[in-house]
């Protein structure tokens, strides 16, 4: 499988399975095709639709049920295939503004185009902007200034 055809093919797979996550009231992320030799995964990320919070096991377990029946009746996967449904993770990175609004509550590690890293919470978060809680201060940055930036998981 070629990457234009591999692509084409998650494309092709994004759109089937889209509304099928989002009747689960959940957000389709991404969708990936990895071959190894003869294998197949299917690897579909879902999250939260939007805001704060955290996708439970009970949640995740009926989407995937939903996923895997939406792709069983489809069958677009030629051969065996495995299925992979997991969340975007821990420390995952944040690239949209409703990945921001995703982090609200969270702490995160911001790269500036001035290439200053910035370690903080994330209080709010709109569609140009985050603002993050540093050292008890806030601090407001427009999502067009970072370059980088990702969720940690702080014990």
């Amino acid at each position: 499988m070629t990457d234009a055809s591999a692509r084409s093919q998650e494309q092709s797979l994004h759109q089937l399975l889209a509304p099928v996550v989002e009747q689960t009231g959940l957000f389709l992320e991404d969708v990936r095709l990895a071959r190894a030799g003869k294998y197949t995964t299917l690897r579909v990320i879902i999250d939260l639709s939007d805001g704060p919070g955290d996708l439970d096991l009970d949640t995740l377990g009926e989407a995937t049920r939903a996923i895997s029946d939406a792709v069983d009746a489809a069958d677009p996967v030629a051969g065996q295939y495995t299925l992979e449904v997991s969340t975007p993770g821990a420390e995952r990175e944040l690239h949209t503004p409703r990945h921001f609004r995703r982090a609200v509550g969270h702490r995160v590690v911001i790269t500036t185009a001035d290439e200053q890293t910035l370690e903080g919470e994330v209080t709010a978060a709109d569609a140009d902007t985050v603002t993050l809680t540093i050292h008890d201060a806030p601090r407001t940055i427009a999502l067009a200034d970072i370059t980088a930036a990702r969720m940690v998981v702080s014990l």
